[in-house]
């Protein structure tokens, strides 16, 4: 799989080296050489034009609805019986910034990243796996997309039906308790600290307007899937409790 890709690398200009990664992983020949480029340049690598910052944010933003979309297709006719809540847990199951960094690190994605090495930007890796999917779309379409998505990106790599089995998402899980108990469920965010390549967020979890906890990550999403654990684990584990008993 990785011949052509490794062969002289150190010889091949690094749109090469893109176009070799995309003929033997992705099995496509690009049409647009220059998106693909682009969704390997973090912003902390940033090029400037008359029209701004060039790197992969608007690739990486176009990505994400782009799986989201097909992930949403693909779980909607794989299981025709299961209600909105739990597909829509599945799909995060399947696209959370976690599992894209790892899958990024699976197709050596990673390794074609351009990047400050300062930079402490822990979501890369994630992010150009995102901003990869927002430039195949661009190039070649919705149809395409799916099928490479689906049969190059995630199928190889992943077990579906181990992954479904695994702990439930947090987030879900201490809304659909507010639910139950008729409780408001509230997410309050905060920026911490800002420096040249991050941000660190504070994402509190109120149940009826008081804070019962709150967690620390560079993502909004990350900070709001710690802060949901820990209440979880707080008033999850109580009600069972007192059902039981």
């Amino acid at each position: 799989m990785w011949k052509l890709f490794n062969r002289n690398k150190r010889n091949l200009s690094h749109e090469q080296l893109i176009a070799n990664y995309l003929k033997d992983i992705l099995g496509i020949r690009p049409s647009n050489i220059s998106l693909y480029s682009l969704a390997l340049i973090h912003r902390s690598a940033s090029n400037f034009s008359a029209v701004g910052q060039l790197n992969n944010e608007r690739l990486e933003y176009l990505g994400d609805a782009v799986l989201d979309t097909v992930i949403a297709e693909y779980l909607f006719k794989k299981f025709p019986f299961k209600p909105e809540g739990e597909l829509t847990e599945m799909r995060s199951k399947l696209v959370n910034r976690e599992r894209l960094s790892s899958l990024s690190k699976k197709i050596r994605l990673n390794e074609l990243i351009t990047i400050d090495t300062h930079s402490h930007a822990k979501s890369a890796e994630g992010d150009a796996f995102e901003a990869l999917v927002g430039a195949i779309f661009l190039d070649k379409g919705y149809n395409q997309s799916r099928k490479i998505i689906l049969n190059r990106l995630f199928f190889p790599y992943l077990d579906i039906d181990t992954i479904f089995e695994e702990e439930s998402n947090f987030k879900s899980k201490i809304i659909n308790w507010g639910q139950k108990q008729k409780k408001k469920i509230t997410f309050r965010h905060a920026e911490v600290e800002r420096n040249k390549h991050s941000k660190l967020y504070k994402v509190e979890l109120l149940i009826d307007d008081e804070v019962v906890a709150e967690g620390l990550d560079y993502t909004v999403k990350k900070a709001e899937k710690i802060a949901s654990e820990r209440a979880c684990g707080k008033v999850c584990a109580e009600s069972s409790k007192f059902a039981a008993s």
